[in-house]
């Protein structure tokens, strides 16, 4: 019977304690790593604009046999609409920095349309990147519009007719080429399985290109992206 509890010790509960203790150890490396000022309005480093491109994100949707803001999004011939602009920290991002989130008004809402054509993804960014922004609703789209002013689309993605396939690393030089100032370090080149699903692009709070280690690592590895054409063209 001793011999036999030791075996289970050995056999059992020694790894059972050293995973254990892994995964305590894992916990507060998280919680070290979570930056100090997480979720407080106002309190971060930069931004991230997200530029979907919305071809892709259709197709996806029609795939799937989901509705909602696909009906009116893809509807319409759109090349790169915004997804968002996300205040970041260096490492890791706030978001939901107040519940609830002070109310957004429709008028803000509908003022939006042109750059993010789906009532339920503006009310949907407001809440959880908006109000860790420190800005008021109206300062804060605002500021979403002077964001994607200060960005050139390249002319050949403006009325895309056909099917491109595409290294990552050319659609990056096709904005870099067009956006002075803009460089390597402060873009990536988002995909799904096979598709372009974004392009983001880093900028400061007073929306000047800048670099940003982090988001330029969760960029695209694949070789090759599809980028579908816009849809009605």
């Amino acid at each position: 019977m001793l011999r036999f509890s030791r075996v289970w010790i050995r056999q059992v509960l020694i790894p059972l304690v050293l995973l254990t203790a892994a995964a305590l150890i894992g916990v507060t490396g998280t919680a070290a790593a979570e930056d100090r000022r997480q979720n407080a309005p106002g309190e971060f480093d930069f931004y991230v604009l997200s530029l979907s491109w919305s071809p892709s994100y259709c197709e996806e949707a029609a795939e799937r046999g989901t509705s909602g803001r696909s009906k009116m999004q893809c509807g319409r011939p759109y090349a790169f609409v915004v997804h968002g602009l996300w205040p970041q920290y260096e490492r890791g991002f706030p978001n939901y920095c107040q519940r609830p989130s002070p109310r957004l008004d429709r008028n803000i809402m509908t003022s939006m349309l042109d750059l993010m054509p789906a009532p339920g993804l503006i009310f949907a960014e407001w809440d959880k990147h908006g109000t860790c922004s420190g800005l008021s609703p109206r300062a804060y789209f605002e500021t979403t519009r002077k964001a994607r002013a200060a960005v050139k689309i390249p002319p050949e993605y403006l009325e895309l007719s056909s099917e491109k396939i595409l290294a990552p690393a050319e659609i990056e030089e096709a904005f870099i080429k067009v956006n002075p100032g803009l460089s390597a370090s402060a873009i990536a080149v988002v995909c799904g399985r096979k598709r372009l699903s974004e392009v983001r692009i880093c900028m400061s709070k007073d929306l000047q290109f800048r670099a940003c280690e982090e988001t330029d690592r969760r960029a695209c590895r694949r070789n090759e992206v599809v980028m579908p054409p816009m849809r009605g063209s």
